[in-house]
């Protein structure tokens, strides 16, 4: 089947079975309910009583409710995967799809929250007004620049962890990918030089994080649809008032002052990560041809990458990771949020940082036990990466205090794992007794 055809295929079916289910997410209750007395406790008059513990003391909303395990993914659907601004109610199978994964990978109940809002302002403060319903945030599909202000403002107001994961999901399965790239090259990280092709949220937050792993800034070079990031660019005045964080990269990287679009960005390069246009055309097989030994494409446009992995071969890249499950590599943030989220949950956090990511990158990266062109990220049926990464996310952010609750990576592996086993059973449970229905046409 042709990459056309199966792309098709697949949309054909997410429609079909869309229709079919109605949803992919429900509500149920997790108490004994066997006869009238049992409401007296887990309603009036005895939840009067938690309420009053609560009130005098608003951390025990984490022990005494469902709070402890409880995520908001929050959009305004601006930029909802490849197919841009659709509005919050087109923006609600993508985020139903998301609590989805968050429930069946992380055992997190993720609640999907499609907002109406028009500025940054307003999305902020309704997302400080559902504050205490939350032990965290994830923001999904927000337009560039507005999405780095409201992480920022979010992250400096709340109290919860509040995490972007079209910037911060996507950066860390990025870095993870780069470093086990590097451990087949057998270069390092000090020395390689990274392509960032769109210079949207998750390559201005890759950048970022790569440069807190320890990448040289100057060795850095981000490309948009106006050329390469460089501080003589005509519009650089213009990016100093209306995106910040490009501006600061503008001065920061590329050492050499390049000048140009992808053709000189990838000249001498060892490792390009695009998350630009869903066109196969984007990046040019010849253009691989002019970067250093072992080149390393990531080709991340959804649902269509900037090459197709066998033109990219015959250019001469050595690894090749794309968006798609359908392909090897896929550098899916899929790998990251489910843990990660877990990990901050259990620790109780009040917040994540470039640090803690970091860690979550290479906790990715160790996870694979063969290593090789095909096999740079694990993938999302291995379930065990799942408390791996969420241990190591708790115990970095107890150890950055960033913690209500403290404690051992083995203590918070064995958390993480109970819950998700215990949720995967309940899961599977539904399924043998057939309260979860078979596909249509399916026995």
């Amino acid at each position: 089947m042709q990459d056309e055809e199966r792309t098709k295929k697949f949309n054909d079916l997410s429609v079909k079975y869309s229709q079919y289910y109605k949803g992919k997410i429900m509500v149920l209750p997790k108490v004994p309910i066997n006869t009238l007395s049992d409401f007296s406790y887990w309603y009036t008059p005895g939840v009067a009583e938690v309420s009053r513990r609560i009130a005098a003391n608003s951390d025990l909303s984490f022990d005494l409710t469902g709070r402890w395990n409880s995520i908001a993914i929050l959009t305004d659907g601006t930029r909802v995967l490849g197919i841009g601004n659709v509005g919050p109610e087109a923006a609600m199978p993508v985020m139903e799809g998301k609590a989805m994964i968050f429930n069946y990978l992380g055992g997190v109940n993720a609640v999907p929250i499609p907002i109406r809002t028009k500025t940054k302002e307003e999305f902020i403060s309704v997302a400080k007004a559902l504050e205490p319903s939350f032990g965290g945030y994830n923001l999904e599909d927000i337009e560039s620049p507005k999405c780095f202000y409201i992480l920022r403002d979010l992250q400096k107001e709340l109290s919860i962890p509040a995490w972007h994961d079209d910037q911060l999901g996507t950066a860390c399965i990025i870095l993870a990918g780069i470093i086990n790239s590097l451990r087949l090259s057998g270069k390092k990280i000090e020395d390689s030089r990274v392509v960032f092709i769109g210079s949207g949220a998750a390559n201005i937050a890759a950048s970022n994080l790569l440069i807190s792993a320890g990448f040289k800034p100057g060795n850095i070079i981000l490309v948009d649809s106006k050329g390469i990031l460089e501080p003589e660019r005509e519009d650089i005045d213009s990016l100093m008032v209306n995106n910040p964080w490009k501006y600061e990269l503008s001065l920061s990287t590329n050492a050499e002052r390049k000048k140009g679009g992808i053709p000189e960005a990838l000249s001498g390069s060892d490792i390009v990560v695009s998350a630009a246009k869903s066109d196969p055309n984007t990046i040019k097989p010849q253009w691989i041809k002019k970067m250093n030994d072992y080149p390393v494409i990531f080709a991340l446009a959804n649902p269509v990458p900037e090459i197709w992995p066998h033109i990219a071969k015959e250019g001469g890249a050595k690894i090749v990771a794309t968006g798609r499950g359908d392909f090897p590599n896929q550098i899916n943030n899929s790998l990251v949020f489910p843990g990660v989220f877990r990990g901050v949950l259990d620790a109780r956090a009040k917040g994540v940082n470039f640090s803690i990511m970091v860690k979550a990158s290479y906790e990715i990266a160790n996870f694979v036990s063969d290593i090789n062109d095909d096999n740079i990220v694990p993938k999302m049926t291995d379930t065990d990466l799942y408390p791996q990464v969420a241990s190591a996310v708790a115990k970095a952010t107890s150890d950055e205090g960033l913690a209500r609750k403290s404690g051992s990576k083995k203590m918070f592996y064995d958390i993480a794992k109970d819950i998700i086993e215990e949720n995967r059973k309940i899961f599977r449970k539904l399924m043998d007794e057939k309260l979860i229905r078979n596909l249509p046409g399916e026995q």
